[in-house]
């Protein structure tokens, strides 16, 4: 077997078989296949597509470089959650203790962001000597014991897909369906999840900007989900405004919080119901979505979802003091009221113009060894629909040490990411599709 043979039998259009993604995969991982052919077949990948079947071998193979979790020591039907990503979006804050509350063991393991604000490890670490750091054997003490833990990816997670994504980085080949897909769910299938719920993201803030190609991507990840045997569904959700209305760790922390204790904003604590939901369907709690949303909704209102997230900062030393009063987190020292020159109603709000003016502040890394500032970020006054005056708040920026530059090219973005309209804006939906094994279901 050589890799030029199987570079030309995929650029003429070719199925390759189990073993040939494996020699390519293990060939690569070793060293043995140089980056210029695993590029080639990247590319020939690229336009030629991969079936369900090749994705989802691609899939296990990348899984099965590194160390792979074995969740079965911890009683009941561990449900993994996964965000393609977006702007504001805390989900994860709120649904590791929202669905722990309900009896579905929540055993995650997130990553740190790059790009407009940290990731939820960052966010965690935003509440005073949060650990994100621990060994397998206390993981699974404090999942089994409290019902939920969130830490770093093992080091050694999927090994392969890290060396394909740089390269992919830099030959313009990450836009690929078939490889964006095997890359995130590679991840899933190494953590040990026994089933798992997917939000993909939909609009000017998320990777994928149609619905069209969201869905695409939702059912490539749902296929090889089912391929592999794990029970696999995909909300598709709307990210053409941010998620809530803080931007920033600190500020999203406590929006998180907020919403714990029922008082969040409507579309965050939608999407975590439709997504907790099916969490909990997939985890046995609920016979349908209407059940597990009743279920969720009565954990937020009894109290019982917020405990539950003070038992999860505790038990990896966080400062509980911090979760009881949100206004002790990090605050920055400045705030610039961003205003509005026009009135009317807000049409849209470009999110990933508002997260690059995250960024810009210091919520974000703009490289792997940029610092993160936790305390900075924008805070949104206005989202799509609302009326707004001439001079009107649209946006607060919270400022630290960006400087000036960076402070004044932030609050133009964030005045360029409004679009005001003279008529008044219906509402926007905020799940567009429910993607499942037996096909597309559009609301």
């Amino acid at each position: 077997m050589r890799a030029v043979d199987l570079i030309q039998k995929k650029k003429d259009g070719g199925e390759l078989t189990r073993e040939e993604i494996a020699y390519l995969i293990q060939g690569y991982s070793k060293g043995e296949i140089p980056d210029y052919q695993i590029s080639a077949w990247a590319m020939a990948v690229y336009f030629q597509g991969m079936n369900a079947r090749e994705t989802g071998d691609l899939t296990l193979e990348m899984a099965m470089s590194g160390d792979q979790v074995d969740l079965s020591p911890i009683a009941g039907i561990k449900v993994d959650k996964h965000s393609t990503g977006g702007v504001g979006d805390k989900t994860t804050v709120v649904l590791a203790p929202l669905v722990a509350s309900a009896g579905v063991p929540v055993a995650k393991m997130s990553g740190r962001g790059l790009g407009h604000t940290g990731g939820t490890l960052d966010k965690l670490e935003s509440i005073s000597g949060f650990s994100v750091e621990m060994d397998r054997e206390r993981f699974f003490t404090q999942v089994g014991e409290i019902g939920a833990a969130v830490i770093g990816q093992s080091g050694n997670i999927t090994p392969a897909d890290k060396k394909l994504y740089a390269l992919r980085d830099v030959t313009a080949t990450v836009e690929s369906i078939p490889l964006i897909a095997s890359s995130v769910m590679s991840k899933k299938i190494a953590a040990g999840a026994d089933a798992i719920v997917l939000d993909v993201k939909t609009g000017s803030g998320a990777f994928m900007k149609t619905l069209d190609d969201s869905i695409a991507l939702a059912q490539a990840m749902v296929d090889i989900g089912t391929h592999l045997g794990r029970n696999t569904v995909a909300v598709i959700s709307d990210m053409d405004q941010p998620l809530g209305y803080g931007i920033g760790n600190a500020l999203e922390i406590k929006e998180g919080i907020e919403t714990l204790k029922g008082h969040g904003p409507k579309d965050l604590e939608e999407v975590c119901l439709i997504l907790g939901s099916q969490m909990l369907v997939l985890g046995g709690k609920a016979k349908d979505e209407a059940e597990a949303r009743s279920i969720l909704k009565s954990h937020i209102e009894d109290g019982s979802a917020f405990a539950k997230f003070k038992q999860i900062v505790a038990a990896q030393g966080g400062d509980v003091t911090q979760v009881d009063s949100p206004e002790t987190l990090p605050s920055a020292r400045t705030f610039i009221k961003v205003k509005a020159v026009a009135a009317g109603y807000v049409e849209s709000i470009q999110a990933e113009e508002i997260g690059i003016a995250a960024m810009l502040l210091g919520a974000g890394r703009e490289t792997k060894e940029s610092e993160i500032d936790l305390a900075v970020g924008i805070q949104l006054s206005k989202k799509v629909g609302d009326a707004v005056a001439a001079g009107e708040t649209l946006a607060v920026l919270h400022v630290n040490d960006a400087g000036v530059n960076k402070v004044q090219e932030a609050e133009a973005k964030v005045l360029e990411a409004y679009l005001i309209s003279a008529a008044p804006v219906p509402p926007q939906p905020l799940v567009f599709a429910l993607v499942t094994k037996d096909g597309v279901t559009r609301y």
